[in-house]
């Protein structure tokens, strides 16, 4: 048999090479699944670090500078507000539909959610009393331990198992907190007590909700925990708000500080915790920690600018440390030598690409650090950077 012979041996025709192809995929198929996501992720980075840093600097105003001085009812607000939201986004939209999927009984209530919520609100109402004595630079340097007190109290509560060389490392951020505290100027021991206090009973929630998720049937994102946990802790603060504040609090009052604000407040403060669900499902635990950093170091800035908070430089230096533990604590030595180096190669290609940008850039940060190096020799120098603001805004025109 030939070798023609034997490239074909049956006895059915040879096929056109120009009969129609059929397609291996539908194209209709093709046509109608979703179009990806046009949001960068910078976006809802940037959405969280505004609306957490917004939420705030909005407190302290109404406490502070309005002198609206009843932190417990302007919580008890925040909470029944985000009660009835949560309550509208269940029944109109699907932004809660994971707690179709929790379990939730009477009984898992009561032994659960209310003990979780009952530390919340305590968080709460001792983080809005600080407000009243403390500056919002000093409050997020002693903000700082939290991760200490949630590895104390999760070994406490058996969530965890003591670990002399994890003590080590956080306790970098104590010393940080305990160096920035000394070289605080306006230090006022009950507003100090009242954070410790509220860094301790977000601990304490912050490791019960960890236990609580570690089963499988009780996994919620904090939007749907915000659902379940909101009208406990509302009733509760207004229980307290009822006996402490409200007798004394009149409605003039209120509306000093106007009902469009008390509105556009609690909004913002639920806000918040939509932007948290967002961010969490666009980015990783990594990007969280940096900014949360960068939101830390940014609230300490803008308590200089907006109410002349002095900081000294002894704060800078101590809470420099506390940052710096954390991050360390969070990611581990492996991991910031990993992303360190990443940056470089980054910041390398970016000063190839865009050198103009690159300049920009780093002028911007030289005169941001000069800007907070004079705020904080302040208290030495004499030096108040309010003198500045009030200078500029009469040369502008501005009263």
């Amino acid at each position: 048999m030939g070798a023609e012979d034997k490239t074909r041996a049956s006895g059915d025709s040879p096929r056109e090479a120009s009969g129609a192809i059929l397609p291996t995929v539908n194209p209709d198929v093709e046509k109608a699944q979703p179009a990806k996501s046009s949001v960068h992720p910078a976006l809802y980075v940037v959405c969280w670090i505004g609306l957490s840093s917004s939420v705030i600097l909005f407190n302290k105003w109404i406490l502070d500078t309005l002198n609206f001085r009843y932190p417990v009812i302007l919580t008890t607000y925040h909470l029944t507000f985000a009660t009835i939201m949560t309550q509208i986004l269940a029944r109109y939209t699907t932004y809660l539909d994971g707690r179709k999927t929790v379990k939730m009984t009477g009984r898992v209530y009561l032994r659960a959610i209310v003990p979780i919520g009952f530390f919340f609100s305590l968080s709460l109402i001792c983080g809005n009393l600080t407000y009243l004595y403390l500056s919002v630079a000093f409050i997020q340097m002693l903000k700082a331990t939290t991760p200490v007190a949630v590895l104390i109290s999760s070994w406490a509560l058996g969530v965890s198992q003591p670990n002399l060389k994890v003590f080590l490392n956080v306790s970098i951020i104590v010393v940080g907190v305990i160096i920035a505290s000394i070289g605080e100027i306006k230090f006022v021991w009950i507003g100090v007590i009242y954070q410790i206090g509220g860094v301790c009973f977000e601990a304490l929630r912050l490791t019960m909700v960890q236990r609580l998720l570690s089963s499988a049937e009780f996994k919620m994102d904090p939007l749907v925990s915000l659902y379940y946990f909101a009208p406990v802790c509302a009733v509760m603060n207004f229980v307290v708000a009822l006996f402490w504040e409200i007798p004394k609090c009149s409605m003039e009052e209120v509306y000093h500080v106007g009902l469009l604000t008390l509105f556009l407040n609690g909004l913002c403060a639920f806000m918040l915790n939509v932007s948290v669900v967002m961010l969490i499902g666009k980015t990783s635990s990594l990007v969280l920690t940096l900014c949360g950093v960068l939101k830390d170091v940014m609230l300490v800035v803008a308590s200089m600018i907006i109410w002349g908070t002095q900081v000294t430089g002894l704060q800078f230096f101590g809470y420099s440390i506390a940052l710096g533990g954390m991050v360390y604590y969070k990611l581990g030595y492996e991991a910031i030598k990993g992303y360190a180096g990443e940056a470089g190669r980054q910041w390398a290609e970016f000063g190839n690409r865009q050198p103009v940008l690159r300049r920009v850039a780093v002028i911007l940060l030289a005169l941001l650090t000069v800007f907070v190096l004079l705020g904080g020799l302040a208290p030495a120098s004499g030096i108040d950077p309010k003198d500045y603001l009030h200078e500029a805004k009469s040369k502008i025109g501005f009263s």
